[in-house]
């Protein structure tokens, strides 16, 4: 059994390094998640794997797999699909109007926190749909989160094929291909769309973010519940601080910006537009 000293020391790593709070309730769940790391590293109980961590110089190697332990990576196709529709309909005119819109452009899109990555495929769906529409933009997206074993999911671009049932019909003939072994029941999105988004590990508590220029959305929805108020306060002042004057943020259905000082006016639910 994880005790509880073993566990509040887990904790408050865990917590330090990627902003994700784990109260005491969460002990049961920790508990079963790291049951695999001690079967990894032939460790026979908790109070071994917690010193081979912080008293045995394991932590650089061991820190990747014990995030990956407790990250939650719940996501779908078009989820909170209002957020794809304002997108379309509203937020990339805007931005390239505000830009300037010359033909060829190219607009920047970064979903934080994207799990396997159906988030990121959502948007370049909808992007790529609206660049076939006469726009004449080019696009490239950043998809970040801090467990790799999802990321590794994410660049293969491979899915059961029940989580295309939120996809509309058009768009899961144009970008999702079926196997040819259809006893797999699976889907794999076009090569045409994976080239466009590129998968990068990243942690939110970064103090800077690595893109190479502001970006013009960032999609980061239901990762900040996880968070405590300064965290918050930090991502999203980093955030804001990646993201382009007249750039749309979207947070998640349930996050809020409210009492935090940020340069962004809400246009619609969790929608925000930097000033």
């Amino acid at each position: 059994m994880l005790s509880q000293a073993d566990f509040h020391r887990l904790a408050r790593f865990i917590q330090d390094y990627s902003g994700i709070r784990m109260p005491d309730s969460k002990r049961t769940m920790l508990e079963g998640r790291l049951r695999r790391r001690l079967a990894a590293l032939q460790m026979t109980d908790f109070r071994q794997y917690c010193r081979y961590v912080f008293d045995e110089q394991g932590l650089e190697e061991e820190a990747v797999h014990l995030i990956d332990a407790v990250t939650t990576n719940k996501t779908d196709f078009f989820r909170e699909p209002e957020h794809f529709r304002y997108l379309s309909t509203n937020a990339v005119a805007r931005v390239l109007q505000k830009r300037g819109y010359e033909r060829g452009m190219r607009l920047v899109a970064w979903s934080a926190a994207c799990s396997i990555g159906a988030e990121p495929y959502t948007m370049a769906m909808v992007l790529e749909d609206m660049a076939g529409q006469g726009l004449d933009f080019d696009y490239s997206i950043l998809a970040t989160d801090i467990c790799t074993q999802v990321l590794e999911r994410g660049t293969r671009g491979v899915y059961p094929e029940e989580m295309a049932a939120p996809v509309p019909a058009e768009f899961r003939r144009r970008y999702l291909m079926r196997a040819r072994d259809r006893q797999r029941q699976e889907v794999r999105v076009v090569p045409e769309l994976r080239r466009k988004v590129q998968f990068m590990r990243m942690n939110l508590l970064e103090d800077a973010y690595p893109l190479r220029q502001p970006a013009d959305i960032i999609f980061c929805r239901n990762i900040l519940i996880y968070f405590d108020k300064p965290t918050q306060a930090h991502v999203l002042e980093r955030l804001c601080a990646s993201l382009r004057p007249g750039g749309f943020l979207f947070l998640g259905h349930s996050e809020t910006i409210g009492g935090y000082s940020l340069p962004l006016e809400q246009v619609a639910t969790t929608i925000f537009v930097r000033r």
